[in-house]
């Protein structure tokens, strides 16, 4: 008799109510298991968590490296495949019925060890199309003790030994839900952008300032919004590509005001 293949969801969240609800509805009955760990929320987070069927609750510190109570949630799980979400985000139906055929089959079958997804970036009330955000590829969904998160920058990816492919339907991403959040993530990415910069001994010098005020910021901008067609989302487009622009002058700012106020 063949075998029945699992699927644990991993996934870290700290004050996540607004979201968390529509993440899990959207993997109802797909998995065996959610494994959520929560970095000490103060909101309604960790309740509306346990109102979802076979969910267990790991309860620890927010740490500045949200990526760490990724892992933990992830070394937690215990099905044959792990799907990684962020609380933001919402499986498709469609992504929902293709992981739901990979996970018919015989594990031994699959040649793959972990599969890419194409995520789509909700912003200023519309998901992008264009400037490097669509397809955003990010590697989630992948076999129990074949991938992990390295935990050394906000942006990384996981990896994943052996063989991968990607799927051909979307997960959908939320994060900047309204432009407010979008400050507050953009200051929390700059905070964490300068302490890396720190970290590599980046020298406040003539060179440097213009390297971050100007060079970075400029091909960015061009890079996004020309070479890669920002401007076919209209306005959206455009900001998204100005506003993160910013973060290397930013986060230069923050590591200048960070050796002269310590």
């Amino acid at each position: 008799m063949k075998s029945i293949t699992t699927l644990s969801i991993a996934i870290a969240t700290y004050n996540e109510e607004s979201f968390i609800s529509r993440c899990l509805e959207s993997v109802s009955g797909l998995a065996t298991e959610i494994v959520l760990v929560d970095g000490s929320s103060s909101d309604q987070t960790v309740t509306i968590a346990k109102k979802f069927p076979h969910t267990k609750i790991i309860s620890t510190d927010n740490k500045p490296m949200f990526h760490i109570n990724k892992q933990l949630a992830i070394d937690n799980c215990k099905s044959d495949w792990i799907l990684q979400l962020d609380a933001d985000e919402v499986v498709s139906p469609e992504l929902k019925n293709e992981i739901s055929h990979i996970l018919s089959k015989d594990i031994n079958t699959i040649p793959e060890n972990g599969f890419w997804i194409k995520r789509r970036n909700y912003f200023l009330g519309k998901f992008l199309k264009k400037g490097g955000q669509y397809p955003d590829l990010t590697l989630r969904f992948y076999k129990r003790g074949h991938g992990h998160l390295p935990c050394l920058s906000v942006h990384e990816q996981a990896k994943v030994d052996g063989q991968t492919a990607t799927l051909q339907h979307d997960l959908l991403h939320y994060a900047d839900s309204s432009f407010n959040r979008y400050l507050d993530r953009h200051n929390r990415y700059t905070t964490i952008i300068a302490k890396e910069l720190d970290h590599v001994r980046l020298q406040l010098n003539f060179v440097n300032f213009i390297t971050y005020f100007f060079f970075k910021p400029v091909c960015w901008f061009l890079k996004t919004y020309i070479r890669h067609r920002g401007y076919v989302d209209g306005f959206p487009g455009f900001a998204f590509s100005f506003f993160s622009a910013l973060r290397f002058p930013i986060a230069y700012a923050k590591l200048y005001e960070y050796h002269h106020h310590t």
